[in-house]
């Protein structure tokens, strides 16, 4: 009876160890830094990388789901959580569309073994990084200059001359912030900020 309770205990201890092992990785960027090129590469290499499910109170676009693509809550079922300290991060884009990380989603996952992923604005990604301290890794991916961010959005040729240089004001506002960020990835070149960032990376949830 004593052993079973030992190894019972040993099994326990392990398991809470791997718990506090698991990592948060918050990526922040201006848009048109190649931030999602980033990611992505990162999560195809076999880190146990998942995206962490935000909540939002918009409703569901085509084919998505609860739970999948977003929590998706009503204004009022938002406010609530808003109310009760239930976010990590929260921000109202606009009059009653909200989109937030809740607590219980990330701390679930660290509980299944993951380590999480998540992609947010600067102040958002800034907060989880004050809520987990040393258990947070945040990073901030940045355009080699403003200029090369203009060139970058102009090439993409979707958008109008206004809203690139509402992009790039946004931008130059973001860019302020990354001081405050563990480590600032500069995308001059993909392939180098690739090899970066898997480095960056895989040491911080190996510590």
């Amino acid at each position: 009876m004593y052993v079973q309770c030992y190894y019972s205990h040993q099994r326990s201890t392990i398991l809470f160890l791997h718990i506090l092992m698991t990592k948060v990785i918050v990526f922040s960027a201006p848009s048109g830094s190649g931030k999602s090129t980033l990611v992505q590469h990162l999560i195809e290499q076999g880190l146990n990388l998942h995206f962490s499910i935000s909540a939002t109170s918009r409703p569901p676009r085509g084919q998505e789901q609860h739970g999948v693509e977003y929590f998706f809550l009503s204004p009022e079922e938002f406010r609530s959580h808003i109310e009760a300290g239930d976010f990590l991060e929260y921000e109202e884009v606009y009059r009653d569309r909200y989109y937030g990380t809740l607590t219980s989603q990330v701390e679930s996952q660290l509980a299944a073994g993951e380590n999480v992923i998540c992609d947010i604005d600067v102040k958002g990604g800034l907060n989880i990084k004050r809520h987990y301290g040393e258990r947070c890794l945040a990073v901030f991916i940045q355009p080699p200059s403003v200029e090369a961010l203009q060139k970058r959005l102009e090439h993409r040729g979707t958008e109008t001359p206004e809203a690139i240089q509402m992009r790039l004001d946004k931008a130059e506002y973001e860019m302020s912030f990354a001081s405050q960020f563990d480590k600032i990835i500069i995308n001059d070149n993909l392939e180098t900020a690739k090899e970066e960032i898997y480095k960056v990376v895989n040491d911080f949830i190996k510590v």
